[in-house]
């Protein structure tokens, strides 16, 4: 077992918590992002107890932060939201040079590249940037499970590419509060659907991902680029709106970008 992992794995599912930031953007920060794919592709082959190995510390690190810390987040959602925000966007900003030295940008990017890079931007951008986080939803019918189940799927399909929040996912799909809720009461039936779903959303696109690495390596970084350049609109807070807010959103943000560049000498 990579217990190491679960130090990975606890960051990511802090990100996880906060609509906007992506696990799959922190698994780049980290450079695991590569052999996180390559370790949910294998699960199934031949060699899958090394993956699990790699895996399944991971999982411990990402479910034990969702539930420790899904209570701070919401508090530091709830009373200070822009200078959080602020941090995630330092975080991000921060690994922007190492994936383009990563896809060696310089000498291998060509015309299409850029124009791929773009189209990540772009589509990013198209998400809406707020919106309710829905309330609780207290029914218990097939059809609220399904629903649960289907959001699931989808946010883990999200969560999983650079870029792409699975909580924001929820957000959109009105039900962050009720998966949120479920965590913190310890509802055990939701947690198992929504965890059901986010299991064979992860597979899934783990699968597609996996096979555009190997088969398109420059272009899927070109567009992962995109994606993680594109987040930084979507997850902006706005600019502060007093001095003291204005301070305290810098003063993080540098932390932010201090955190990526250390996390990325320690992990590169």
């Amino acid at each position: 077992m990579e217990w190491k992992n679960i130090y990975r794995g606890m960051i990511m599912g802090i990100s996880d918590v906060v609509p906007g930031v992506s696990g799959g953007t922190i698994a780049v920060i980290l450079g695991i992002y590569d052999r996180l794919i390559a370790a949910i592709n294998g699960v199934f082959t031949k060699e899958w107890r090394k993956h699990l190995a790699f895996l399944i510390p991971l999982a411990i690190g990402v479910g034990l932060a969702i539930f420790l810390f899904s209570h701070l987040m919401n508090w530091l959602l709830e009373n200070y939201e822009r200078p959080t925000f602020y941090f995630f966007l330092g975080l991000i900003i921060g690994i922007l040079p190492f994936l383009f030295r990563e896809s060696e940008a310089k000498r291998t990017f060509r015309p299409q590249h850029y124009v791929i890079l773009f189209i990540g931007i772009f589509l990013i951008t198209l998400l809406p940037t707020g919106g309710s986080e829905g309330t609780i939803i207290e029914e218990r019918t097939l059809a609220i499970y399904g629903l649960l189940f289907l959001s699931g799927i989808i946010a883990s399909a999200a969560m999983i590419l650079p870029g792409i929040s699975g909580s924001f996912v929820l957000v959109v799909l009105g039900v962050y509060q009720t998966v949120i809720h479920a965590v913190r009461v310890l509802d055990i039936k939701v947690i198992l659907i929504v965890g059901t779903g986010i299991a064979i959303g992860i597979l899934l696109m783990s699968k597609l991902i996996h096979y555009l690495l190997t088969r398109y390596r420059i272009a899927t970084f070109s567009f992962i680029i995109g994606l993680v350049i594109g987040s930084i609109y979507v997850i902006f807070p706005g600019w502060a709106e007093n001095v003291g807010e204005l301070v305290a959103c810098v003063l993080v943000f540098a932390g932010g970008l201090i955190a990526s560049v250390i996390l990325g000498k320690i992990e590169h």
